[in-house]
């Protein structure tokens, strides 16, 4: 919905004025230029930016297939071919434990972290009074400008053995729960934290797409005697669907992504094995020991996956009727 909108929008800027009478000759490629000259012109930073930052840096992948240092030139290191790719053909135990991390961490956050933000947003929607869901939505939006530092710390004073919790279960004459350096409830804690800190954000597009979801279809299904629940499911659900797949599909996009700061900030508590993920086996690998051309194959394989899967996804998309990210 975010790319079929910025898409109608460049196109009809570009495209401004009436439409060409059948028969007359359409404005040709230099005379749309210095005409919306002043909109390219305010673009003309963004790209740059984009270029600049993004897809310049994208050729240091070079370096995957390379024994690459430092201190020596790109264009100087020797040429490995795919030895850097041997800890993913080869299973090396610490990247499958980093990929087994990821996998189950991203499963959690789609499964559980994904459907809430639509809930809250139906919730939101069907508050009568504006200013109550003026209010809610100021509240759960607030966490999201949190830095993680600040999230990890909210939660640590809370969670920990001598925090707030805890002193409430030894108060009740309980034992402290060990809930910060447990292995075994780091997942929960890291989706548990995801839900808190970006569930209020993440409604805003599901907000945005109820609105635009047409009355007089409520007022029809009405008339013909349905209940609030049908109308959601036939309705509501039906309205919001295309954004509900876009936002899908740019989440699959980053299922191999699951926040490196709130990662790297906890691992210490509950020890890699149960805490590795694959950015920070990349940062480990790669910054901290030296292993720059494997800690690039791993991440190119990542972005190479996340493609395959945005593909994959869109799809699927346009099989079931859907945009997606892009027309067919």
């Amino acid at each position: 919905m975010a790319t079929h909108t910025t898409t109608t929008v460049v196109t009809t800027a570009v495209h401004r004025g009436p439409a060409p009478r059948p028969g007359r000759r359409r404005p040709g490629l230099l005379t749309r230029l210095r005409t919306d000259r002043a909109f390219l012109l305010l673009a003309v930073p963004g790209l740059v930016l984009i270029l600049v930052f993004h897809y310049v840096p994208l050729l240091g992948n070079v370096i995957a297939f390379q024994d690459y240092q430092p201190f020596i030139p790109i264009t100087e290191a020797p040429w490995v071919g795919f030895d850097n790719f041997s800890v993913i053909f080869d299973g090396d135990p610490a990247f499958l434990n980093a990929l087994t991390n990821t996998l189950v961490i991203s499963f959690l956050q789609i499964v559980v972290v994904f459907p809430i933000p639509i809930a809250l947003a139906l919730l939101l929607d069907s508050l009568a009074s504006e200013k109550v869901r003026r209010f809610v939505q100021s509240v759960v939006y607030l966490p999201h400008f949190m830095s993680w530092v600040i999230v990890v710390a909210v939660f640590q004073s809370m969670l920990s053995n001598t925090g707030l919790l805890n002193n409430l279960i030894t108060d009740a004459g309980g034992s402290p729960v060990n809930i910060i350096g447990d292995p075994e409830l780091f997942r929960t804690l890291v989706t548990s934290q995801v839900i808190w800190k970006d569930t209020g954000w993440s409604t805003i597009l599901f907000v945005a797409a109820l609105s635009q979801v047409d009355h007089t279809l409520y007022e029809a299904s009405e008339v013909d005697g349905a209940s609030r629940l049908r109308q959601l499911w036939h309705v509501t659900l039906p309205g919001i669907r295309g954004v509900v797949v876009l936002v899908l599909i740019l989440r699959l996009g980053d299922v191999l992504s699951v926040g490196f700061e709130q990662i790297v900030l906890q691992m210490g508590a509950v020890g890699p094995t149960a805490s590795e993920v694959l950015d920070t086996y990349v940062y480990n690998n790669g910054i901290l020991n030296g292993e720059w051309g494997t800690s690039a194959a791993v991440g190119l394989v990542k972005g190479v996956v996340g493609l395959a899967l945005i593909l994959i996804a869109n799809k699927v998309a346009h099989l079931i009727g859907e945009n997606g990210i892009y027309q067919r």
